[in-house]
């Protein structure tokens, strides 16, 4: 049943490419264009989503039965989880944000639910102080934003 893998394959190139679109979106920033510049990440996320979805469509799965038992259950609540997070990332912030998107996933797949938000706090840390700090790119505080330093 490859029909399966071909319409998933189409959605996600639309969705390479609306993502795409949305990365060249960004303003420029302060102090003129650079050559890694802000849509260079999502770019190339971008490009390496639309080609694995040519791929799928062109070779699908000859056995692609969808998961509809609790793994289906599993693969919705990931989704849900993740576009929840792309909705709460300004307002709650990279950390409070990562904190309980990465835990919430990590106690899904097994992990106690303390440990598995332990992770995620110590992954919203680290991530963000790498990005501030070594990459100097800035992720959005929200709700820490008192702790800035200017």
């Amino acid at each position: 049943m490859t029909f399966n893998d071909r319409i998933f394959g189409v959605l996600m190139i639309v969705l390479a490419v609306a993502y795409g679109w949305g990365a060249t979106q960004f303003p420029e920033p302060f102090g003129g264009s650079e050559a890694v510049g802000p849509e260079t990440f999502p770019l190339l996320l971008a490009v390496v989503l639309g080609l694995s979805s040519l791929y799928l469509i062109v070779r699908p799965d000859p056995d692609n039965a969808w998961p509809w038992s609790r793994t289906g259950l599993e693969l919705i609540i990931a989704l849900v989880v993740l576009v929840l997070y792309a909705m709460l990332l300004q307002p709650l912030g990279f950390i409070i944000s990562t904190l309980l998107a990465v835990g919430t996933l990590c106690w899904r797949m097994g992990a106690r639910p303390v440990k598995a938000y332990v992770t995620g706090g110590v992954a919203g840390v680290v991530v963000f102080l790498l990005f501030n700090f070594a990459l100097d790119l800035s992720l959005p505080l929200g709700l820490l934003e008192f702790l800035e330093v200017s």
